[in-house]
């Protein structure tokens, strides 16, 4: 669920803003009306700390432009854009996919810093025209160019989460052809770029330059997100690599498909409150899966003669994937047909295994050890959801893209 407060929106595009901007606005509008009351003193406070307030307010649009410079170039190569937010340390668009080439991906990145090289040229034109340095045109004019031209080259920075990170991904990408070799270079740069202004700006405080503790506190932003563009492309590059048959368990029951149904809801189902699979047999051969939600269906009275054949389902018929495919294969599959779990088929067309988001969650945290405990696993498998920051589909789809854009 998108946090923060909808303000409108623009090309179909909702923008929201997270309550940590509204502490920026008064960083922004205060310093500068105090700076303003003092430098041109014919201003009047009124007008001073007013103009203080206009700044914040045009930043905020600057920001806005910026993103939807990343927003509209994503819309025009057919990705769709949820939103664009802004919060603490500036703007955020939400891009759902990525883009399909190294080539798109740097139009994408680059055209936020392009739009704010171009408000920064805008704006210094207009001030230029009304050279009074006094004049408010003058003073707004230049103070918000030379905020864009910062913004520009600052978000140039070379490292993500900047789009200066997304620029060297796409770049490593192209030369590389790995979409995944291209992030990693790219967090582990915004990780060192982010310790260094971490320790710059520690030092910068112990000197008495309160400033610092800003410096520090987007070295940390940095380091902490290029850390996340780190594990998740770990976690992607994993998926790709597991099969569905590292992943499924023997957690199912074989049945012989001419019992009735009454010797079969008393000799199983009434045995177990732990819901398992069930698959009927006969003559040495599957028949398919038994529906439990079937058997509900059909009268009491004729469970006594009625046989399982009668709630099979045909494995034919039922979801279903082969050792071989991949864990991404499985995941998404689960998700868009909301199953809570799998059937895993053998090259025969046997039934060799099932699988559920526990066991999925189970695998990864084996293969990438993870410290994740037996109970949280066996409450997925029971609840049939991940856990709220563990959204396998979301990493999955990103993953299953991943597989054309290496080419």
């Amino acid at each position: 669920m998108q946090s923060g407060w909808r303000v409108g929106s623009l090309f179909g595009i909702p923008f929201f803003i997270d309550p940590s901007w509204v502490g920026v606005l008064f960083l922004i509008a205060i310093p500068a009306g105090l700076r303003w009351q003092e430098g041109f003193p014919e201003w009047g406070v009124a007008l001073a700390y007013g103009m203080g307030v206009v700044m914040a307010l045009l930043l905020f649009s600057s920001v806005v432009l910026h993103e939807l410079g990343h927003s509209l170039v994503a819309k025009a190569q057919g990705i769709k854009v949820n939103s664009i937010t802004l919060f603490l340390f500036g703007g955020i668009a939400s891009i759902e996919e990525e883009s399909k080439t190294p080539g798109k991906a740097f139009q994408v990145a680059i055209a936020g810093p392009a739009v704010s090289f171009g408000l920064a040229t805008l704006l210094g034109a207009i001030a230029y025209a009304f050279p009074n340095p006094s004049s408010v045109v003058n003073v707004l004019a230049s103070n918000l160019a030379w905020t864009n031209l910062i913004l520009a080259l600052f978000n140039l920075i070379p490292g993500l989460p900047l789009d200066g990170g997304q620029v060297l991904k796409a770049a490593v990408w192209k030369a590389t052809g790995s979409r995944f070799k291209g992030i990693h270079w790219a967090a582990r740069t915004g990780k060192v770029l982010g310790w260094l202004a971490i320790l710059w700006g520690t030092f910068s405080l112990v000197m008495g330059n309160f400033s610092g503790l800003w410096i520090a506190f987007l070295g940390w932003f940095g380091v902490r997100n290029a850390t996340n563009y780190d594990r998740v492309t770990d976690l992607q590059e994993t998926l790709l690599q597991i099969k569905a048959t590292d992943a499924m368990t023997h957690d199912f029951r074989v049945v012989d498909a001419e019992m009735t149904l009454r010797q079969f809801a008393d000799t199983y189902l009434l045995e177990t409150t732990h819901p398992t699979a069930y698959f009927a047999a006969s003559q040495g051969r599957y028949r398919g899966m038994v529906s439990i939600t079937a058997l509900h269906t059909i009268e009491r009275s004729e469970w006594e003669t009625e046989t399982l054949f009668r709630i099979v389902q045909p494995l034919t018929d039922i979801p279903s994937v082969e050792e071989s495919s991949p864990l991404v294969t499985v995941i998404q599959l689960m998700e868009s047909e909301q199953l809570k779990r799998l059937t895993v088929l053998s090259p025969a067309g046997a039934v060799a295994g099932v699988i559920d988001r526990g066991d999925i969650v189970r695998v990864l945290a084996q293969k990438m050890k993870l410290p994740i405990s037996e109970t949280l696993i066996k409450q997925i498998k029971e609840e049939g959801i991940y856990p709220p920051a563990f959204q396998l589909g979301t990493i999955a789809q990103a993953a299953a893209e991943a597989l054309p854009l290496q080419k």
